[in-house]
C-alpha cells in the first residue's frame, strides 16, 4: 500500500482514476485504506471534539428544558475560550475586523432586526431597502459609474452562493439563446472550489487551466479551451491560494471576442483592491470598468466587514441578473418567487451588512486598506529574507511561500503547536497567510515572523515529526487522482457532525 502512490502517479490520469476505483474495491485493500483513514480521523480527534467529556452531550431533547441562565453563561464560556487566538491575531482570514466596538454595534443592529426575513418583504419592507443599498454601494465601489450599463445584483449569504447564482444565470442564458445543454466553465486552476461545487450543482462541464509560474491565469492556455459550450470565463482578484490578481484586462477581452462571460471573483478583494491603487500599489483594472466583465462577486462579510452570512454577487444587466431568479407560478401555496437559492433569510445579516457599510464609509475601508496593506507587504518581505521559503508569485495581502529544503507541512504544524491557524494549500504545497485587521495591531506580525522563524528552525532538527494535518497534506499531494484523499476528507466531515460523547 506504501509504493500505491507511486504508481499511479506513473499512469495517465484516467487510467490512474479507474485503477484507483478498482483497487478500492478489493476487500484487502478496502480493509487496509479503511485502517488508514481511521488512523488520520483518530489523530484529528481531538482537534475535532475539544470539549468531550467537559460538557454535556445531547443527543435527544433534554426531558425539561435547560434554564436560560445557564445556558447563556455556558455559550459565555466557549466564546471566552474561542475568541482568544483570533483576537489576538493567531489566525489567517476567518474574521476579518473583530475590533469590540465593531462586533458590538453590529450585535445590537442583528437583535433590532432578529425576526425579518426579505422572503416576506410586505412585513420587512426595511429589509428591501438595505439589501437593495448593499448592493447599489458594491457596485459603486466595483466600476458602476465608470459604464454606462446598469450594474445590479442580489444580496447571498457568501461567495459560494454569488459564485453559484452566477454560473447559473450563465448556464441558463446558454440554453435559452445558444440552444447549450452542457454549459462549460472555463476556470484557471487556483480559481476558488466553489466553481466545483457550480459545476457539480448545475451539471455544467468545469475545465480547469494551469496558470503560469507566477501563479496567474495563462489566457493562451484559457483561449484554447474555450468550445461552442463555453458560457463563462473566471478570473480571481484576488485567487484564494497565492493571492495574486489574474490578467483580467486580458480575460475581459478574450471573453468579450468570443460573445461569451467573464466572471471575476472579487470576493476577497472587492473591499481592497479599490483602494490599493490610490494608495500606491500596482494593482491592476479588475472590475466593471472593463466591459467584457459581466458578473462579480464580492463578500461583505470578509473585507466589508459585515457579520459572516453576506455577499454579493453582480452583473451587467438586468436581464443575465433574471437567470438566477426561481418564479414558481403553477404551486397550490400560491406565487412563489425568490432571487436566490434559499426562500426564507435571515434579514438581520443584511441590517447588520448595510449598516457597516454606511458605518465604515470610503474613508474608513480606505484607511482599513492602507494598515493591511502596509502589514502585508513588511510580512511579505521579511519572509522573502528568509532563506528557507519562498514567496509564490507577486501577492498584495494574502501571502503564500513555500520550501525548497523543508517539507512545508511541518512547518504548518509547528506554527499550530505555537497558536497559529493558517491555511494550507498544495499543488504545489505551500501555507499561506491572508492577513486583516487583527494583524494590523502593533506587535501581532512581528510575532507571527518570530514564531515562523522558530517554526523552520524546529523543523530543521525536527524534519519527520508525526501527527498533525502533514500526513493529510503529503497524501493528498502524491496521489495523481483524488478519490483516496475525497474518501478522507468526507470521514473528516462524517466526525465533525458525531456528538462529543464522553470516553
Amino acid at each position: 500500500m506504501s509504493r500505491l502512490p507511486g504508481l499511479l502517479s506513473k499512469l495517465p490520469p484516467s487510467v490512474a482514476h479507474f485503477v484507483e476505483g478498482v483497487l478500492q474495491r478489493v476487500p484487502a485493500l478496502r480493509h487496509q485504506l479503511d485502517r488508514q483513514y481511521d488512523a488520520l480521523v483518530t489523530d484529528l480527534d481531538a482537534a475535532l471534539h475539544p470539549y468531550r467529556g467537559r460538557l454535556p452531550a445531547y443527543t435527544r431533547l433534554p426531558a425539561q428544558g435547560r434554564d436560560r441562565a445557564d445556558i447563556l453563561a455556558e455559550m459565555a464560556t466557549l466564546q471566552q475560550e474561542e475568541q482568544t487566538r483570533w483576537r489576538a491575531g493567531y489566525v489567517s482570514g476567518a474574521v476579518y475586523h473583530g475590533d469590540s466596538e465593531h462586533i458590538d454595534f453590529l450585535n445590537r443592529v442583528y437583535a433590532l432586526n432578529s425576526q425579518s426575513n426579505p422572503l416576506h418583504f410586505d412585513l420587512w419592507p426595511s429589509t428591501v431597502k438595505y439589501e437593495a443599498e448593499i448592493v447599489a454601494m458594491t457596485a459603486h465601489l466595483l466600476g458602476a459609474a465608470n459604464t454606462p450599463d446598469a450594474i445590479v445584483g442580489t444580496v447571498t449569504s457568501g461567495g459560494t452562493e454569488s459564485i453559484l447564482l452566477a454560473m447559473r444565470s450563465y448556464r441558463d442564458r446558454g440554453r435559452r439563446e445558444r440552444g447549450i445543454t452542457r454549459a462549460r466553465i472555463v476556470a484557471p486552476t487556483t480559481a476558488h472550489a466553489a466553481f466545483d461545487k457550480a459545476a457539480q450543482s448545475f451539471d455544467m462541464e468545469l475545465v480547469r487551466v494551469a496558470v503560469d509560474a507566477d501563479y496567474r491565469a495563462d489566457v493562451e492556455d484559457m483561449a484554447a479551451a474555450i468550445d461552442r459550450n463555453t458560457v463563462a470565463l473566471v478570473g480571481s482578484a484576488p485567487s484564494f491560494p497565492h493571492g495574486v490578481v489574474d490578467p483580467i484586462p486580458a480575460l475581459a477581452e478574450l471573453a468579450q471576442t468570443k460573445g461569451i462571460g467573464l466572471h471575476v471573483d472579487a470576493c476577497l478583494g472587492g473591499f481592497v483592491l479599490p483602494f490599493a491603487r490610490e494608495l500606491g500599489y500596482d494593482a491592476p483594472d479588475f472590475d466593471f470598468r472593463l466591459p467584457g466583465v459581466t458578473s462579480m462577486s464580492a463578500d461583505t462579510h470578509k473585507y466589508g466587514y459585515a457579520a459572516k452570512g453576506t455577499s454579493v454577487v453582480l452583473y451587467r444587466g438586468e436581464a443575465l441578473r433574471r437567470n438566477q431568479y426561481y418564479a414558481v407560478a403553477n404551486w397550490p401555496g400560491g406565487l412563489y418567487f425568490s432571487p436566490t437559492l434559499a426562500g426564507s433569510r435571515p434579514g438581520a445579516l443584511s441590517a447588520a451588512c448595510w449598516a457597516a457599510m454606511v458605518s465604515m464609509g470610503e474613508s474608513g475601508y480606505r484607511a482599513a486598506a492602507a494598515s493591511i496593506l502596509a502589514t502585508a507587504q513588511y510580512i511579505r518581505r521579511t519572509i522573502e529574507r528568509m532563506p528557507d521559503l519562498v514567496v509564490l508569485g507577486d501577492p498584495l495581502f494574502v501571502i503564500a511561500f513555500t520550501s525548497r529544503t523543508l517539507d512545508i507541512y511541518r512547518v504548518l504544524d509547528a506554527m499550530t503547536a505555537r497558536g497559529w491557524s493558517l491555511n494550507g494549500l498544495h499543488r504545489p504545497a505551500a501555507i499561506h497567510l491572508c492577513v486583516t485587521l487583527r494583524h494590523t495591531e502593533p506587535g501581532v506580525a512581528q510575532r507571527f515572523l518570530d514564531d515562523l522563524a522558530e517554526a523552520v528552525a524546529t523543523v530543521k532538527v525536527q524534519p519527520a515529526a508525526k501527527g498533525g494535518m502533514a500526513p493529510v497534506y503529503g497524501m493528498a499531494a502524491t496521489l495523481p487522482m483524488h478519490g483516496l484523499v475525497e474518501e478522507l476528507l468526507k470521514r473528516i466531515v462524517d466526525a465533525l457532525y458525531r456528538v462529543e460523547q464522553p470516553q
